[in-house]
């Protein structure tokens, strides 16, 4: 069993930057055999894939939305993943999740076999 754990939400000004992370603990070796995407989910829509990586790090994937903004990496000795998000826009205004599966296409497609609990991001205007 793997936990999944996101940080480094809050309120910025359209314009600025964050940088969120996700870490693993529990079975802390298998979450380097994982690939991990970052999800978001404003009020009133559903939950969206925003990027994901797989397990080596060679691999990433982007939202046509947060592509060229967003930037996906990880560092597996410390069991985190990291999203930063530049250019911020009051779209991107959501809860944030972290994601785990074997697959990183799967989880472009959706499919996510651990979740964490989310973090809440704000751009205001």
């Amino acid at each position: 069993q793997v936990q999944l754990a996101e940080s480094g939400g809050g309120l910025v000004q359209a314009g600025d930057s964050l940088r969120l992370s996700c870490t693993a603990s529990g079975r802390t070796a298998s979450h380097n055999q994982l690939a991990i995407g970052w999800f978001r989910q404003a009020p009133g829509k559903a939950r969206e894939f925003v990027a994901v990586i797989n397990r080596s790090g060679d691999y990433t994937n982007y939202a046509d939305s947060v592509k060229g903004r967003f930037t996906i990496s990880r560092d597996n000795a410390k069991n985190t993943v990291i999203l930063q998000m530049n250019s911020l826009k009051p779209e991107d205004t959501a809860v944030y999740y972290c994601g785990a599966n074997l697959q990183a296409r799967t989880l472009v497609a959706g499919r996510v076999g651990y979740w964490g609990q989310g973090t809440q991001v704000t751009v205001s205007s």
